[in-house]
């Protein structure tokens, strides 16, 4: 009777396509989300499923941490739906323990088929039915349920699936082997600490800074300069265009808490702050602090240099300034490193007048052996694209969905090959796709707890809070002046000045006040269709972030940058599973149309290409975004880089344990660095601890080519658990 039902019920789904690219060769070129969903139709069944998620999330709340979750826990029951019927994957949530959590399984219940091609028929269609009740579960409750809702059910008729088999009696066949996955993913999810049950509201936090009033000047009410402030907006819209409260509250504060993925508890610090205990992965150590004393009165300062770095760049905003610069992947890119090693050594890495760092772009593009053509475009429409397309990703898919649909556009492609790692024999489609979404998943999970629990903990205020603060105590290069204090800004020649007496903006008693040249806000835009806020003088203590006045900046602390953990952990993850740093073609593009573009604002001025080279150069464009969006000092950044570096590797190594025939050359001791004798995390940490280092005799630079990059962290992982014997 088993077999006869599972036969039934395999048969109720579709049989899918493998994978097929664009037409032609060339560049990586991401669009729409309607053409990404065309392309999955031809692809995979977890890939269809993937392109749901996406836009599912689109119509959810901008939650990044929620997202990150979903994505993960989405990736698990596909790999497991698949895992199940495989004779080489092997199982990572279904009767194993998983975090302290174990999903009952029991494989003499499961009909597994000896025909390839009802085996893959029996995975997809637990897949779907997994995929299906996970994310009827995780978004009943979304602004855009019956939208995200119907979309689900759309798929499932359209492969052929029954919706309303419930059924979690996996003896019976593969549609209830995936209601069983979902319905323990469902529960797991339910006591990971991530507080699902109360729509993830934190427990403890409070935040210690009264709200700071936009609309007001100023910011004389704070009670910490070193601490995240509330914004107090009378509409609160979100990034994915929901109105929210007033004040939103901190919006991930306790996700240290949640269950990861493969952060060990011996990566994990616990600190105490207000009587309340905070885990903290992979600390990057205390963000440069605010000091009101004589002896902060220079530009060394790191507070004051970050922050002030933030409104400088604000002036870089409007194209009308004459500054041309070539953002092909020929000029910009190719960074030799994730930034400085210390704050005290940010300017070594970033350009604090002129904007961007000091990378050096790639002689040539290495699928077709030429140079990369010049992209020269105006710096303020480079710089405003930028702030935008980072935000949370094309169409607000969020910060891990943005690389998500990456990953996907980079699988479409006609040039891209499905050797696991660059290595060994071209898998199949679906076994490569779900391996891929575990990887990505359960990294960029790892990373929202990481860069949350510092959020959490460290609590770090942002630029618009900082910026205000300071303006509104004076100025600290010049102690001859009256408007001379050690926390105020620096001055700057043509950028950051004193408002003298004939000056317009001293109407109003503001003369001796600061100001700078900046975006000038979006009350200074009329119409968005038509109207730009452009750039010019503006009283420091009013100064903006590059943001619509409904959002401002996002609802949680600053330090460390998600989105610059989030990005180098994926930039990582995609290049070591495809065994190429590379995008497809030699080249990712994403198109942006004149005037139709910008949201908040009229433009860009014109129409071009936005171009990365390789996964690293795309994460490091979106770092630099949120520096020009006034979200982010480099502060913020860098060790956010560096974090994301950190988590792809242990998150790399994890999945890998999954993957059956995962083959490495012969054992050498060299990669046993601490040389206890086996190949493990001490060595794995002892290599990042060294990552981006050039020289000789370096111990992470296992592969001796002078510098400890991604190819030493992938030879260690190659080995990782393995005896060391001579």
């Amino acid at each position: 009777m088993a077999i006869r039902v599972f036969v039934f019920a395999a048969l109720a789904c579709l049989m899918l396509a493998p994978i097929s690219g664009w037409t032609q060769s060339g560049p990586t070129t991401y669009g729409s989300s309607e053409t990404a969903r065309a392309m999955a139709v031809e692809s995979t069944v977890a890939r269809q499923w993937n392109e749901d998620l996406l836009e599912a999330i689109r119509g959810d709340f901008a939650r990044p941490t929620v997202h990150a979750r979903n994505l993960f826990h989405f990736s698990v029951a596909c790999f497991d739906a698949f895992a199940a019927y495989d004779d080489l994957d092997t199982l990572i949530f279904l009767g194993q323990d998983f975090q302290g959590y174990s999903a009952p399984f029991d494989p003499a219940l499961l009909t597994v088929p000896t025909d390839e091609a009802e085996r893959k028929l029996a995975q997809e269609t637990a897949i779907s039915h997994a995929a299906f009740r996970l994310l009827n579960h995780r978004f009943v409750d979304s602004p855009g349920a019956a939208t995200s809702l119907a979309l689900f059910e759309s798929t499932m008729l359209d492969l052929g699936c029954d919706p309303a088999n419930t059924s979690t009696d996996y003896s019976l066949g593969p549609a209830e082997l995936g209601n069983h996955i979902a319905a323990e993913l469902i529960a797991f999810g339910l006591q990971d600490g991530a507080n699902e049950a109360a729509d993830y509201a934190n427990q403890v936090y409070q935040a210690v800074n009264p709200d700071l009033e936009l609309a007001g000047s100023g910011n004389e009410d704070i009670v910490d300069p070193n601490a995240y402030q509330p914004l107090a907006i009378p509409v609160f819209i979100d990034q994915a265009g929901n109105v929210l409260s007033e004040t939103p509250d901190f919006q991930g504060a306790e996700w240290g808490w949640v269950a990861p993925f493969a952060l060990d508890d011996s990566l994990k610090q616990t600190f105490t702050r207000d009587n309340v205990d905070w885990p903290v992965y992979l600390d990057c150590g205390t963000p440069p602090l605010f000091e009101d004393t004589d002896t902060v009165g220079d530009i060394a300062d790191p507070y004051a240099w970050g922050f002030a770095l933030v409104a400088l760049w604000s002036g870089h905003l409007h194209p009308n300034d004459g500054v041309m610069i070539d953002i092909s992947p020929g000029q910009l890119g190719n960074s030799t490193s994730i930034g400085p090693s210390s704050f005290a050594e940010m300017d070594t890495f970033y350009d604090w007048v002129e904007g961007g760092d000091y990378s050096g772009g790639h002689a040539v593009n290495p699928t077709t052996g030429l140079p990369y053509h010049a992209n020269v475009v105006p710096r303020g429409d480079y710089s405003r694209v930028l702030a935008e397309f980072w935000a949370d990703g094309p169409d607000s898919e969020t910060p891990p969905g943005h690389w998500f649909v990456l990953l996907n556009g980079a699988m479409d492609h006609p040039d891209f090959t499905t050797h696991w790692m660059g290595e060994g024999d071209a898998l199949e489609a679906l076994r490569y796709t779900v391996r891929a979404y575990l990887t990505l998943g359960g990294t960029l999970h790892d990373a929202a707890i990481a860069a949350w629990s510092h959020k959490g903990y460290y609590d770090y205020i942002r630029p618009v809070s900082a910026i205000r603060y300071m303006a509104g105590l004076g100025q600290r290069s010049d102690s001859t002046l009256t408007n001379y204090h050690p926390g105020g800004l620096p001055l700057v020649p043509g950028h950051i000045e004193v408002v003298e007496a004939g000056d317009p903006l001293a109407f109003g008693g503001n003369e001796g006040k600061i100001k700078v040249w900046a975006w000038q806000g979006p009350d200074a835009i009329i119409n968005s269709i038509w109207d730009e806020a452009e750039v010019g003088w503006i009283l420091a203590e009013q100064w903006w972030p590059y943001q619509r006045p409904s959002f401002v900046t996002p609802p949680f602390a600053g330090y460390v940058s998600g989105h610059s953990t989030f990005s180098r952990a994926a930039a990582e993850v995609l290049t070591a599973i495809t065994g190429d740093p590379f995008f497809p073609g030699g080249m990712g593009v994403f198109p942006v149309v004149q005037n139709q573009f910008l949201v908040f604002e009229d433009g860009p001025s014109e129409s071009f290409d936005i171009q990365w080279a390789t996964y690293r150069d795309a994460s490091d464009q979106c770092s630099l975004s949120r520096i020009w969006g006034g979200i982010h000092p480099p502060a913020d950044d860098f060790p956010g880089r560096g974090l994301g570096v950190e988590v792809a590797a242990l998150g790399i190594e994890r999945a890998s344990r999954q993957f059956g025939a995962f083959t490495a050359p012969s054992l050498a001791c060299g990669f046993d660095l601490d040389v206890d004798g086996v190949v493990g995390a001490s060595d794995l940490l002892s290599a990042l601890a060294d990552f981006g280092e050039e020289g000789v005799a370096l111990a992470g630079d296992v592969d001796g080519d002078g510098i400890v990059g991604v190819g030493d962290i992938l030879d260690i992982l190659a080995f990782y658990g393995e005896p060391c014997a001579d």
